[in-house]
C-alpha cells in the first residue's frame, strides 16, 4: 500500500467484533433526569423493564406501554432513542449491544422542562441501570471451519481445533481426504493458516466463514474485559 499507493497504513492484529447481551429480564427500573441551571430547566421520569429476546429473532425492539398521557407522544421516540444509543457501547466493555427488548412502562413529564433531549437521557441512563441488573454477558463470533486433510494428518487437525476451544461437528471422506467440520471462536483462528501448513507438511487446506454468536466463557470473558477497562 505504501509503494504502491503511497499512502501509510497502521498494521496490528486483527480486532473481533464482540458483542454483548442480557440473559434474565428486569421487571422494572425507574429512572428521572432533572437538572436546574437556572432559567428552563430538564425533567423526564421513564419506568422501563428489559428482557432477553429468545432465539437471536432481533437484535433490539422497543414497545410503549404507556397510557394516560402520562408521557406526551412526542416523547416517546427520544427514549427509544436513548436506549438504543446505549447500546452501542455496552455496559461490560463497550460493545455493541444485541438481542435485548426495550418495554416503556411509565412515566412522568413537566409542562415546562421536559423536552426530547430530557427523555433521550432518561431512556439512555434507565436502559444502563436496567442491563447492569439484567446479568450481562460477552459473545463472541463463531466461525464455521472446514479443513481438508489427509488421513495421516487427522489426529493434529482435530487437536489443534480443539485447543482453540473449537467443536468438532462432523468428520466426513471426500476425493480421498478426510473433511473435518468444526465451530471455533474468531478470536482463536488468527495465525491458524499457517499453524496448519506446520502441522500438515503444507497437505491440508481450509475455509471458513461467520455461523453465529456464542456467550465467551467467563474466564475468557474476564480478561476480553479487563483488557477494554485498560486494567
Amino acid at each position: 500500500m505504501r509503494r504502491e499507493f503511497k499512502v501509510e497504513a497502521n498494521v496490528g492484529k486483527p480486532q473481533v467484533a464482540y458483542r454483548e447481551t442480557i440473559r434474565k429480564a428486569v421487571e422494572r427500573v425507574d429512572y428521572t433526569h432533572k437538572k436546574q441551571t437556572g432559567g428552563t430547566g430538564q425533567f423526564a421520569k421513564v419506568q422501563i423493564a428489559i428482557e432477553p429476546i429468545e432465539g437471536g429473532e432481533a437484535s433490539y425492539e422497543f414497545v410503549n406501554k404507556v397510557t394516560g398521557g402520562r408521557i406526551p407522544k412526542e416523547y416517546i421516540p427520544s427514549v427509544d432513542a436513548g436506549a438504543q444509543e446505549a447500546m452501542q457501547f455496552g455496559i461490560l466493555a463497550g460493545y455493541e449491544m444485541t438481542g435485548v427488548r426495550v418495554i416503556l412502562l411509565d412515566g412522568a413529564y413537566h409542562e415546562v422542562d421536559s423536552s426530547e433531549l430530557a427523555f433521550k437521557i432518561a431512556g439512555s441512563q434507565a436502559f444502563k441501570e436496567a442491563a447492569r441488573k439484567a446479568s450481562p454477558v460477552l459473545l463472541e463470533p463463531m466461525m464455521a471451519v472446514e479443513v481438508t486433510t489427509p488421513e495421516d494428518y487427522m489426529g493434529e487437525v482435530i487437536g489443534d481445533i480443539n485447543s482453540r476451544r473449537g467443536q468438532i461437528q462432523a468428520m466426513e471422506e471426500r476425493a480421498g481426504a478426510r473433511v473435518v467440520k468444526g465451530l471455533v471462536p474468531l478470536s482463536e483462528m488468527f495465525g491458524y493458516v499457517g499453524d496448519l501448513r506446520s502441522k500438515t507438511s503444507g497437505r491440508a487446506s481450509y475455509s471458513m466463514q461467520f455461523d453465529s454468536y456464542a456467550e465467551v466463557p467467563r474466564n475468557v470473558a474476564e480478561e476480553i474485559i479487563a483488557k477494554a477497562k485498560g486494567e
